[in-house]
Protein backbone atom coordinates (compact mmCIF):
# COMPACT_ATOMS: atom_id res chain seq x y z
CA UNK A 1 0.00 0.00 0.00
CA UNK A 2 1.03 3.41 -0.84
CA UNK A 3 2.55 5.93 2.07
CA UNK A 4 1.17 8.69 0.22
CA UNK A 5 -1.76 11.45 0.60
CA UNK A 6 -5.15 9.39 0.21
CA UNK A 7 -6.10 9.52 -3.59
CA UNK A 8 -9.05 11.37 -4.86
CA UNK A 9 -11.56 10.40 -7.04
CA UNK A 10 -12.27 11.69 -10.01
CA UNK A 11 -14.73 13.29 -11.53
CA UNK A 12 -16.90 12.14 -14.29
CA UNK A 13 -19.42 14.36 -16.17
CA UNK A 14 -22.83 13.01 -16.64
CA UNK A 15 -23.86 11.73 -19.80
CA UNK A 16 -25.42 14.16 -22.45
CA UNK A 17 -29.11 12.47 -23.30
CA UNK A 18 -30.64 11.85 -19.42
CA UNK A 19 -27.82 13.82 -17.20
CA UNK A 20 -26.66 11.02 -15.05
CA UNK A 21 -23.71 10.02 -13.59
CA UNK A 22 -24.36 6.69 -13.12
CA UNK A 23 -25.07 5.92 -16.61
CA UNK A 24 -22.19 7.80 -17.28
CA UNK A 25 -19.88 5.18 -15.60
CA UNK A 26 -21.63 2.37 -16.75
CA UNK A 27 -21.12 3.86 -20.23
CA UNK A 28 -17.14 3.76 -19.29
CA UNK A 29 -17.37 0.07 -18.17
CA UNK A 30 -19.26 -1.09 -21.34
CA UNK A 31 -16.42 0.72 -23.47
CA UNK A 32 -14.27 -1.63 -25.16
CA UNK A 33 -11.27 -0.60 -27.03
CA UNK A 34 -11.61 3.15 -26.45
CA UNK A 35 -14.84 3.59 -28.41
CA UNK A 36 -17.10 5.41 -26.43
CA UNK A 37 -19.38 6.64 -29.54
CA UNK A 38 -19.82 2.79 -29.50
CA UNK A 39 -20.60 2.30 -26.20
CA UNK A 40 -23.07 5.32 -25.60
CA UNK A 41 -25.09 3.79 -29.20
CA UNK A 42 -25.27 0.46 -27.80
CA UNK A 43 -26.40 1.88 -23.76
CA UNK A 44 -29.28 4.69 -25.29
CA UNK A 45 -30.53 1.05 -28.07
CA UNK A 46 -30.84 -0.64 -24.73
CA UNK A 47 -32.44 1.82 -22.86
CA UNK A 48 -34.64 2.06 -25.55
CA UNK A 49 -35.69 -1.22 -25.56
CA UNK A 50 -35.84 -1.72 -22.01
CA UNK A 51 -38.96 1.58 -22.20
CA UNK A 52 -40.66 -0.66 -24.80
CA UNK A 53 -40.48 -3.77 -23.50
CA UNK A 54 -41.57 -2.80 -20.12
CA UNK A 55 -43.77 0.31 -20.62
CA UNK A 56 -41.62 2.21 -18.05
CA UNK A 57 -39.33 4.90 -17.52
CA UNK A 58 -35.93 3.38 -18.64
CA UNK A 59 -33.98 5.52 -16.08
CA UNK A 60 -36.13 3.86 -13.27
CA UNK A 61 -35.93 0.32 -14.64
CA UNK A 62 -32.19 0.92 -15.20
CA UNK A 63 -31.21 2.18 -11.25
CA UNK A 64 -33.83 -1.00 -10.12
CA UNK A 65 -31.65 -3.46 -12.24
CA UNK A 66 -28.23 -2.26 -10.94
CA UNK A 67 -30.10 -1.92 -6.92
CA UNK A 68 -31.26 -5.27 -7.34
CA UNK A 69 -27.49 -7.39 -8.21
CA UNK A 70 -25.77 -4.84 -6.02
CA UNK A 71 -24.26 -6.80 -3.39
CA UNK A 72 -24.10 -5.82 0.66
CA UNK A 73 -21.60 -8.26 2.10
CA UNK A 74 -18.56 -9.75 0.07
CA UNK A 75 -15.20 -11.69 1.19
CA UNK A 76 -12.03 -10.65 1.43
CA UNK A 77 -8.56 -13.08 2.36
CA UNK A 78 -7.25 -12.42 5.31
CA UNK A 79 -3.99 -13.62 6.18
CA UNK A 80 -3.83 -15.14 9.98
CA UNK A 81 -0.54 -17.06 11.28
CA UNK A 82 -0.50 -19.20 8.44
CA UNK A 83 -3.77 -19.71 7.21
CA UNK A 84 -5.53 -17.86 5.04
CA UNK A 85 -9.33 -16.81 5.51
CA UNK A 86 -12.27 -15.47 3.76
CA UNK A 87 -13.74 -12.97 6.05
CA UNK A 88 -17.14 -11.36 5.15
CA UNK A 89 -17.16 -7.69 4.46
CA UNK A 90 -19.93 -5.39 4.32
CA UNK A 91 -19.58 -3.35 0.53
CA UNK A 92 -19.40 0.44 0.50
CA UNK A 93 -22.61 1.76 -1.68
CA UNK A 94 -20.21 2.95 -4.12
CA UNK A 95 -17.75 -0.50 -5.03
CA UNK A 96 -21.47 -2.14 -4.64
CA UNK A 97 -22.57 -0.48 -7.43
CA UNK A 98 -19.45 -0.50 -9.30
CA UNK A 99 -19.50 -4.52 -9.15
CA UNK A 100 -22.88 -4.61 -10.50
CA UNK A 101 -22.21 -2.60 -13.08
CA UNK A 102 -19.34 -4.41 -14.03
CA UNK A 103 -21.09 -8.26 -13.36
CA UNK A 104 -23.67 -6.80 -15.76
CA UNK A 105 -21.63 -5.40 -18.54
CA UNK A 106 -19.55 -9.20 -18.23
CA UNK A 107 -22.87 -11.14 -18.09
CA UNK A 108 -23.88 -9.64 -20.70
CA UNK A 109 -21.35 -10.37 -22.92
CA UNK A 110 -21.52 -14.05 -22.80
CA UNK A 111 -24.94 -13.92 -23.74
CA UNK A 112 -26.05 -15.00 -27.10
CA UNK A 113 -28.82 -12.90 -27.98
CA UNK A 114 -27.12 -10.87 -31.93
CA UNK A 115 -26.10 -7.56 -30.60
CA UNK A 116 -24.65 -6.43 -27.84
CA UNK A 117 -27.82 -4.02 -27.02
CA UNK A 118 -29.75 -6.99 -27.26
CA UNK A 119 -27.50 -9.14 -25.38
CA UNK A 120 -27.73 -5.64 -22.53
CA UNK A 121 -31.29 -5.33 -22.78
CA UNK A 122 -31.70 -9.48 -21.74
CA UNK A 123 -29.78 -8.87 -18.64
CA UNK A 124 -30.85 -5.69 -17.40
CA UNK A 125 -34.05 -7.52 -17.83
CA UNK A 126 -33.15 -10.11 -15.85
CA UNK A 127 -31.44 -7.94 -13.05
CA UNK A 128 -34.88 -6.13 -12.84
CA UNK A 129 -36.62 -9.07 -12.49
CA UNK A 130 -34.47 -10.62 -10.26
CA UNK A 131 -33.40 -13.76 -12.10
CA UNK A 132 -30.38 -14.11 -14.61
CA UNK A 133 -26.53 -14.85 -14.30
CA UNK A 134 -25.83 -11.34 -12.58
CA UNK A 135 -28.71 -12.06 -9.67
CA UNK A 136 -27.15 -15.31 -9.00
CA UNK A 137 -23.65 -13.63 -9.01
CA UNK A 138 -25.13 -11.59 -6.13
CA UNK A 139 -27.09 -14.93 -4.53
CA UNK A 140 -23.54 -16.74 -4.98
CA UNK A 141 -21.48 -14.14 -3.20
CA UNK A 142 -23.87 -13.57 -0.35
CA UNK A 143 -24.37 -17.48 0.29
CA UNK A 144 -20.35 -17.00 0.52
CA UNK A 145 -20.29 -14.56 2.79
CA UNK A 146 -22.90 -16.54 5.21
CA UNK A 147 -20.81 -19.27 4.92
CA UNK A 148 -17.62 -17.86 6.33
CA UNK A 149 -19.76 -15.79 8.81
CA UNK A 150 -17.88 -17.67 11.58
CA UNK A 151 -14.42 -15.76 10.76
CA UNK A 152 -16.29 -12.15 10.34
CA UNK A 153 -14.01 -11.69 14.27
CA UNK A 154 -10.98 -11.73 11.85
CA UNK A 155 -12.13 -8.44 10.22
CA UNK A 156 -10.13 -5.25 11.16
Amino acid sequence: MSRCKHITKREILPDEKYNHIIMSKFINILMTRGKKSVSRKIFYTTLDNLEKKTKKNPIEVFEKALDNVRPIVEVKSRRVGGATYQVPVEVSESRGIALAMRWIASYSRARNEKTMADKLTGELMDAYNQTGTTFKKREDTHKMAEANKAFSHFRW
